[in-house]
């Protein structure tokens, strides 16, 4: 009997002991040490060289700010303006295309890659079976403007038949883009004062003629000395291999773009002036 209790007490004593061991002297988790995150860095606005290199172009300055005045307003009930160039000091010239004939899926993407300014007069003859062509040139920021709906020499026609070509554009462009045309280009440049008279009734802000037209390969100046001036509008035409000798609408572009460059211009928005 004395030895069974002995023996537990020293059962007892050792379980003590041990669990005494084991609370003192287990080993603690060391603490969880959490690294510390770096800021992400902005995104760096995409170069623009990469998208110029691939037309064979390098890219343009940036415009200066548009004007807090346009230069070019038609006053309350006075006629509409007619305009070849706009009268500013900066060293800026306007891109405009006209027709629609011609379609090119590169000159899309051409336009989607430069994101340069310019300025659509558009026939409804030339696009009416294919408007959609011109949507996301128009989403990409093209002004949308009023070329008539076929095209004729204007100084032909009566004064009712040119409102009929002028105000009947201006509808077809208004249900296809969403927007009314504010901008308007005779064919051919040849307008008279029913054309103005006509114009004003269906809603134009100005005539936009031109100085400089493009050709296939360089520029048709109207001044002898062959040379740009600030506010210049240059004309060129959605047109195709057929008529440009086989050069395609993409290469005379870069080849106008160039032209505009070396003479040391910038493209800015004509809408942002007129």
């Amino acid at each position: 009997m004395g030895k069974y209790i002995v023996g537990a007490a020293a059962l007892t004593a050792v379980a003590l002991l041990i669990s005494g061991c084991d609370t003192q002297s287990a080993p603690q988790p060391a603490p969880t040490t959490v690294a510390a995150v770096p800021p992400k860095a902005p995104d760096k606005a995409p170069d623009p060289s990469a998208a110029y290199a691939k037309w064979g172009l390098k890219p343009f300055a940036a415009p200066p700010a548009p004007p807090a005045v346009k230069p070019v307003k038609r006053a309350d009930g006075g006629p509409v303006p007619v305009i070849s160039e706009i009268p500013t000091k900066d060293k800026v010239v306007f891109l405009t295309f006209d027709d629609g004939a011609e379609k090119d899926p590169e000159f899309v993407a051409m336009m989607r890659d430069l994101k340069v300014p310019f300025t659509m007069f558009l026939t409804d003859s030339a696009i009416s079976r294919d408007y959609g062509y011109f949507t996301p040139l128009a989403a990409l920021g093209a002004g949308v403007a009023n070329h008539t709906l076929t095209h004729p020499d204007l100084r032909t026609l009566d004064a009712a038949a040119q409102k009929r070509e002028i105000c009947g554009q201006q509808e077809r462009l208004e249900r296809a883009y969403g927007t009314t045309p504010r901008l308007f280009r005779p064919p051919y440049g040849n307008w008279n004062e029913d054309t103005r008279a006509a114009a004003a009734q269906c809603g134009v802000d100005a005539i936009v003629l031109w100085r400089e037209s493009m050709q296939i390969t360089d520029m048709q100046y109207q001044r002898a000395d062959h040379k740009l001036r600030p506010g210049d509008i240059i004309l060129a035409h959605f047109r195709g291999p057929e008529d440009l000798k086989g050069t395609t609408m993409t290469q005379m572009t870069a080849t106008m773009l160039r032209r505009v460059q070396e003479q040391g211009f910038t493209v800015a928005r004509l809408e942002d002036y007129v």
